[in-house]
């Protein structure tokens, strides 16, 4: 009898253990959001009538780098290189740097903006594959292009070679399938130029899906909810992540990534830090937290920003292989940056960064789908066993279901009281439904995903896999 009681006692705190956790992150997801809401508010109401135009006629705008590596970017690459390139500002330049591809991509650069090839020396301060060649546009219409041809090398030792051929005191790396708004630069040097009693190492921008939008001369002219149901439910995740999450990280000082698809860096701090390490696939965080250790243990005031506006646009993944390739990807590099800086856990020195980023990114984005997957096995045993009963399973899942699409509506109530780039009632109608369906048909594959990512990383998978593109909607020109 004595036993039996044990066992009870030890499967009730169990099941309180599992709602305890459901709990935890819930909860942890509404305290973000209400901060990012507080922080966003009052973005808004600072910039929401700035002229940043007038930026254009000041001489004194830092010059910005675009560096935008190239891998197997054929079917978009024209665009764009034309979208960098119509960014409205008067002082950057565009290197694009071909990290060598096996289609046609370099071939289509050549032809599209007239490259010929320079005798500029290659000097890498960070080590880096072979570069083969140096390009520059014979049309003046290009003229702040710069293509570099290398070998392959991986989207970090791409950047590393942008990195070194850049002479700016900030460089901006983006996804070169990425769509800029046209202001990006000039909202980007605001925030450099305002900061002015602490340095300003970083910031990143709002990432947004392009899917179904429509291109023309490499601007983005038309904003669509995706026709693909799976896009559409990234554009839900997208909005989560980024309006109600990363805005309250930045608020508190402790935002541990800024996406690899755009973000601002002071190139003199990257370099300092050796450059993005081609050993994680994870190059984006693990090169902000490494940033950041380098400005705390070196006893340097600094700022890491945030713009909440969309900025940039980019091609989400239609069929489950890629977008599994991409999840798996993203859990390895979380695990990789987590190792490699795990000095940071509970650590004081490191104030907000050591005592709540990390342990958060721990437990809410790497652990929380392993626990997830592991509470549900064990709750099915229980109930196959007739230990637990299905309305305890139900109410439970249906606990968690109520709140996903609860959060999703908020993301997407966030956007239309915001930004309001979804401006038809069907796009806001199929956004919605995405939220209705998203917990059923894409979050458990979600956690696959990252169950087979810890799989991959423990048999010493170091791939990225392909990102086979679509490609975007284009309007030609009339």
């Amino acid at each position: 009898m004595t036993g039996i009681n044990w066992i009870d006692i030890a499967i009730e705190i169990l099941n309180y253990c599992i709602l305890l956790f459901a709990l935890l992150i819930m909860s942890s997801y509404l305290i973000l959001a209400f901060i990012s809401a507080f922080s966003l508010n009052k973005y808004l109401k600072k910039n929401r009538f700035v002229n940043y135009s007038i930026l254009l006629s000041l001489p004194d705008c830092p010059k910005i780098s675009l560096i935008a590596p190239a891998y197997n970017e054929g079917m978009t690459i024209k665009e764009n290189v034309l979208s960098l390139l119509a960014i409205e500002y008067n002082n950057f330049d565009v290197i694009v740097v071909n990290d060598g591809s096996k289609d046609d991509s370099i071939t289509i650069l050549k032809e599209s903006f007239d490259l010929v090839e320079t005798n500029q020396v290659y000097n890498a301060l960070i080590p880096t594959k072979e570069v083969r060649g140096i390009y520059q546009s014979s049309n003046l219409a290009f003229s702040k292009l710069i293509v570099i041809d290398k070998v392959n090398g991986g989207k970090a030792d791409a950047l590393n070679v942008g990195i070194n051929i850049s002479e700016s005191p900030y460089i901006v790396c983006v996804d070169v399938d990425c769509i800029m708004d046209k202001d990006v630069l000039l909202k980007l040097a605001k925030f450099v130029m305002e900061e002015t009693k602490k340095r300003l190492i970083a910031t990143g921008g709002v990432i947004r899906i392009a899917n179904s939008c429509v291109i023309k001369s490499g601007k983005l002219i038309e904003v669509n909810a995706p026709s693909n149901l799976l896009a559409r439910i990234q554009v839900l995740e997208y909005l989560r992540a980024f309006l109600l999450g990363r805005m309250a990280w930045a608020k508190m000082d402790g935002l541990l990534i800024i996406s690899g698809a755009f973000g601002l860096f002071d190139r003199e701090i990257v370099q300092k830090c050796g450059g993005y390490n081609i050993k994680t696939v994870g190059e984006d965080m693990e090169l902000i937290v490494r940033m950041r250790r380098y400005m705390i243990d070196n006893k340097e005031e600094y700022s890491v920003k945030y713009i909440p506006d969309p900025l940039c646009w980019t091609e989400a993944p239609e069929s489950y292989s890629i977008l599994r390739k991409q999840r798996s990807r993203w859990i390895r590099g979380t695990m990789e940056t987590l190792w490699i800086h795990r000095r940071l856990f509970l650590n004081p020195k490191y104030k907000i960064l050591g005592l709540l980023s990390y342990p958060y990114w721990l437990l809410c984005e790497y652990l929380s789908p392993i626990i997830e997957f592991l509470g549900l096995l064990i709750t099915l045993l229980f109930i196959y066993f007739g230990i637990l009963s299905w309305p305890y399973f139900f109410v439970l899942i249906l606990l968690v279901y109520m709140f996903a699409v609860f959060f999703s509506i908020l993301a997407i109530y966030t956007e239309e009281s915001t930004y309001k780039k979804y401006v038809s009632f069907n796009d806001f109608f199929k956004l919605v439904v995405a939220g209705i369906c998203e917990p059923i048909i894409f979050h458990p594959f979600t956690v696959y995903a990252v169950l087979r990512g810890n799989w991959e990383k423990i048999r010493g998978s170091k791939g990225w896999g392909d990102m086979t593109r679509k490609g975007f909607v284009k309007k030609e020109n009339t």
